[in-house]
């Protein structure tokens, strides 16, 4: 609705002056709401240091639900990539379908298991609260804090749950232990009084630092092989960490962050595992803070999984998985971050039952012919030739098998980190 003016209150004249006047009250007043500090801060440059894909629990085919909590405490350890002296977290509901209440939150050193360096905990404030709920759907940033988080090393966010909250939004494959309380608020406790454990991360998406111009993110989006699956539990021998590694040992580099978004079972066309590539490309890689380049290993699974789990229906051509490549190329171009496109690595002789076929290795050698040849991507990380067997290149080398004859282990993910051309992420600044 929109307000008469009355006239006969002031002459026109008089209005304007009084309007005018109230105008550069507001002006100079303004200043005073935010000190110059806070909004210099408040407009700084933002560049991930650690992140983990949201997903909804598998449907009971393929997986457990995952845990509920009551009154509890999660602590949870984050590797990071890049250092930073000022921090935000992200949290996350976005597969939650009711809202999700946090009665406290902090940040801090790990000082191995589940335990923080004492005194170096700090308490996380989101829209200035310690305590909040975070909309159905919806993810949560925290205000900035100084923080000193290192470079490769571990941090500790601690999340008390103060009601009944079903694990709706969650990252399935942690490679990481998570300790969980027994009842009550334990997020500033030296050391966690842990009831259970999990190797899965809930909650929490995303940790950012306050950067230079220099810095720059890597996301690396694929499956359970950028995911890390069958490496170490606890040691970060995931290819995306020990990429973080190499480029933190040279001081042209040390400016380069590693993103993970990788998902275990998650494929470029279909969900079950997380929702597919391209539906998770906005969140997971073009409004990653600081993105500058993708590195995309994705498609075994598109081959793979529909004879797994009998879905007849998701079978897909390598016109099909070549499709799907192209899009996310060009959605990549247009918000003008370039894309360098994996070979897919050998999977023949794979203990899962119905996963490979003599016709899923010709569209896999059709989909990584492609890859090399077209053009398509900004480059070429050729990861089947990094890891394959010269003397049966349909399978992985032995030396560099996890035992399931698809998955690599820790040898072969080093070997995967080490493959790739440090090169590809020299900028106009280099």
């Amino acid at each position: 609705m929109t307000l008469p003016i009355v006239p006969t209150l002031l002459p026109r004249r008089g209005l304007w002056r009084v309007a005018a006047g109230f105008a550069l009250a507001l002006a100079l007043a303004a200043p005073s709401l935010a000190p110059a500090h806070d909004r210099e801060r408040d407009d700084a440059r933002w560049v991930g240091t650690w992140s983990a894909s949201p997903q909804t629990a598998e449907p009971p085919i393929v997986a457990p639900t995952p845990a509920a909590f009551d009154n509890q405490t999660i602590r949870q350890v984050l590797r990071t990539s890049i250092s930073g002296q000022r921090v935000r977290v992200r949290l996350t509901n976005e597969f939650g379908t009711a809202p999700l209440a946090i009665g406290a939150v902090t940040i801090a050193r790990h000082a191995g298991g589940a335990a923080i360096v004492a005194g170096s905990d700090r308490p996380l404030h989101f829209s200035g609260r310690t305590a909040f709920t975070i909309p159905a759907g919806a993810p949560a940033l925290s205000d900035p804090i100084d923080f000193d988080v290192p470079a490769v090393g571990n941090i500790v966010v601690s999340i008390h749950l103060p009601k009944p909250t079903p694990a709706s939004t969650f990252h399935s494959l942690g490679v990481a232990t998570t300790y969980v309380s027994g009842t009550g608020d334990y997020t500033a406790t030296p050391v966690l009084p842990t009831l259970t454990t999990t190797t899965s991360w809930f909650f929490v998406s995303g940790v950012s630092v306050e950067a230079g111009k220099r810095e720059a993110a890597i996301v690396a989006l694929g499956d359970s092989i950028t995911d890390g699956f069958a490496s170490t539990v606890d040691t970060n021998r995931r290819w995306p960490n020990l990429l973080a590694q190499r480029l933190q040992s040279g001081p042209r580099t040390r400016h380069l962050a590693v993103l993970n978004h990788g998902i275990s079972g998650n494929r470029t066309l279909w969900d079950l595992f997380g929702p597919n590539a391209q539906a998770r490309l906005d969140r997971d890689v073009l409004a990653a803070p600081g993105a500058k380049w993708v590195i995309f290993l994705e498609g075994i699974n598109n081959i793979g999984l529909p004879g797994a789990f009998g879905f007849a229906n998701q079978v897909v051509s390598a016109d099909d998985i070549i499709a799907g490549h192209r899009q996310l190329i060009a959605r990549a171009h247009e918000r003008g971050l370039r894309i360098f496109g994996c070979t897919l690595t050998p999977f023949e002789g794979t203990i899962f039952p119905g996963y490979y076929t003599p016709e899923g290795e010709v569209k896999r050698q059709a989909v990584n012919h492609w890859i090399r040849s077209s053009g398509a991507f900004d480059a070429v990380i050729d990861f089947d030739r990094a890891v394959r067997d010269p003397a049966h290149p349909t399978q992985i080398l032995p030396a560099y098998d996890s035992g399931d004859h698809l998955h690599p282990n820790d040898a072969g993910y080093q070997a995967m980190a080490d493959f790739i051309d440090l090169r590809l992420f020299r900028s106009d600044e280099d």
